[in-house]
């Protein structure tokens, strides 16, 4: 079990700086949470998208709803739709 966590986070590592620079396409023209100073979602798209990749290897496609989530303050945060084929247009994952 140990070598699987050790491959997953080493993943994750090699994937971390695509993901955020997928997420801040995604971010950009939204409002800031003023909490957090990032647009709502995401911490959350951040969080989805980095065990996505870790556990297909390969990019998502199509329009994936993003799950409910709650804010530090434990306030509901509402699902929301992502585009994908759009979104990860240009981005490749290193190898």
């Amino acid at each position: 079990m140990e070598t699987l966590q050790s491959g997953h986070e080493e993943l994750k590592t090699l994937y971390l700086p695509a993901v955020a620079a997928i997420v801040d396409r995604w971010a950009e023209g939204k409002a800031l949470n003023p909490d957090s100073g990032r647009a709502n979602g995401y911490y959350r798209l951040t969080a989805w998208l980095l065990d996505y990749l870790v556990l297909h290897r390969a990019m998502p496609e199509g329009i994936h709803l993003m799950p409910e989530g709650r804010d530090k303050l434990n306030r509901i945060e509402p699902s929301f739709p992502v585009d994908f084929d759009e979104l990860t247009k240009g981005f490749g994952l290193p190898e």
